[in-house]
């Protein structure tokens, strides 16, 4: 059997839902297919949740501009195949899918039965909850249409298989227990093929939890290494891993083949191709990942597997945006040790901070950092107490996998380089945009 995961670019319209029922009907293989939420919808919750959480007066229009999305992208869906979606009304009774309509009114009413409630105090535990309604929207509708074109599936809830802690927007996988039920749910006993989430899972008491924005090739991940699966394909709207981003570069070029060990290096320095997590429970059941275009699948695209030979790899190039430059001096003047590193990664843990880079001097410690504008301020506030705390968020991450002087002279001239670290074969460089 084969896991299948397609990302929110390849499901964002109608006509990429057909091309998801175009490649996976030409699959002869038992199938997991894994749909991460359609299109920007995880940004558009993310906006839900901050209004919800904050008490905003736009959380109506915010939850409306969601509601509106996916019911335009249904209706244009079954316009599409020649059928009036409320015409599904009139099915029996004996059919396996109801109306997509009524099943995205009712999935709607239990967002709104959440909202209507005061939220708690725990804005990971609400934003887990509430985003989590973007894989549960897409997965329902990708299966309704592919059991309506005859293609059939059976959908089910990953949250009933995958079990993870209670540590909201960063769940850790119970791996064993999660692995007993993946092998009861999806036994393969009555379908060749199973339409799920990604990025979603669920605590023994029935909670939702998030693995980490991006998360769904993770899911995949131990999906497949808990059905051992043959092989994990990642549909994505490019052709294959590439050397730099094609919106920004004019040069760039696939990268047909790449190590385990050099896919975890590009996750963890932000290439976006596929979640930092992805890698290690396919590699510990040497799983091979391909990584191919859902616009044109005839192509090979890019694998990642272990090879015996070296791979020599291109200039490798990784723009993360949304970072904040964050230097820290203690209020005692006292050196950066031991003892102030722990305590300031705790406080970086406690907020579920990203660092992507840091430098430390005798009296003062730097750190590049994801930007979260709902966590930020009062993280800032908890510093201030013991430092001197200076900040910019107008930065970007620039690393250089595989450089050359050329390379970085071509990339970083002219830029306003404010913090840089070069090693053998990485050279990151913090620029003010």
């Amino acid at each position: 059997m084969k896991v299948y995961k397609f990302g929110g670019a390849s499901v964002k319209s109608a006509q990429g839902v057909k091309t998801l029922l175009e490649i996976i009907g030409s699959e002869k293989s038992k199938l997991v297919v894994v749909v991460s939420a359609m299109g920007k919808t995880t940004n558009m919750l993310e906006e839900v949740v901050n209004s919800y959480f904050n008490r905003k007066p736009d959380l109506a229009q915010n939850v409306q501009i969601v509601k509106d999305f996916h019911k335009n992208l249904v209706n244009e869906l079954y316009c599409h195949c020649g059928l009036d979606p409320q015409s599904l009304e009139n099915k029996s009774d004996s059919d396996e899918s109801q109306n997509d309509s009524d099943k995205l009114d009712e999935i709607f009413s239990c967002l709104e039965e959440i909202l209507s409630q005061k939220p708690s105090l725990s804005y990971d535990f609400e934003y887990d909850r509430i985003v989590s309604f973007g894989e549960i929207l897409s997965t329902y509708i990708v299966s309704d249409y592919l059991n309506s074109q005859g293609c059939k599936n059976q959908f089910i809830d990953v949250r009933t298989c995958l079990k993870s802690d209670d540590n909201y927007r960063e769940g850790n996988i119970d791996f064993e227990l999660s692995q007993k039920f993946v092998n009861e749910v999806l036994n393969f006993s009555d379908t060749q093929l199973y339409i799920t989430q990604g990025f979603i899972a669920g605590t023994t008491t029935n909670q939702t939890t998030t693995l980490g924005r991006e998360g769904s090739d993770y899911s995949a991940a131990l999906l497949a290494s808990m059905l051992d699966a043959e092989s994990v394909t990642i549909w994505k709207d490019v052709p294959g891993v590439m050397n730099a981003d094609p919106k920004r570069y004019s040069d760039v070029q696939i990268i047909p083949r790449l190590s385990y060990k050099e896919a975890i290096e590009l996750s963890y320095c932000g290439a976006s191709v596929i979640h930092p997590k992805t890698v290690k429970p396919l590699k510990n059941k040497k799983i091979p990942l391909y990584v191919k275009s859902f616009l044109e699948p005839q192509k090979d695209g890019s694998v990642i597997n272990e090879f015996k030979e070296k791979v020599e790899m291109p200039p490798i190039y990784i723009n993360k945006t949304n970072q904040v430059l964050l230097s820290l001096t203690p209020r005692d003047f006292s050196f950066i040790a031991e003892e102030r590193l722990s305590s300031i990664f705790s406080l970086l843990a406690h907020y579920k901070v990203k660092v992507s880079i840091i430098q430390s001097s005798a009296i003062s410690f730097s750190l590049c950092i994801d930007y979260n504008v709902a966590i930020f301020p009062s993280m800032i506030k908890e510093f201030q107490d013991e430092y001197e705390v200076k900040y910019n968020t107008d930065v970007e991450l620039i690393t250089i996998r595989h450089y050359s002087a050329e390379i970085i002279d071509k990339l970083i001239n002219r830029k306003d380089v404010v913090l840089e670290q070069r090693e053998r074969v990485t050279a990151r460089f913090v620029v003010q945009n």
